[in-house]
């Protein structure tokens, strides 16, 4: 599955979030290193899920950028 996911400046640190699965973070030195962490947390979250017989949510939210 495909997930967006939101990067963001966190002070000194970069976060990683995903809209559509709660609870689902990374933080790391560099947005290259982020993409790598998010990556594992979202295997690490959906296997969660599964151990716990719980439904793997669809990917619904996409990002897009916009000129204003």
């Amino acid at each position: 599955m495909r997930y967006a996911v939101i990067i963001e400046q966190a002070g000194s640190n970069v976060s990683a979030y995903v809209p559509d699965l709660p609870g689902c973070i990374a933080t790391a030195a560099t947005v290259e290193a982020v993409e790598r962490e998010i990556r594992e947390a979202i295997r690490f979250h959906i296997e969660g899920l599964r151990a716990d017989g719980e439904p793997i949510p669809e990917p619904r939210s996409l990002a897009e950028y916009v000129e204003a």
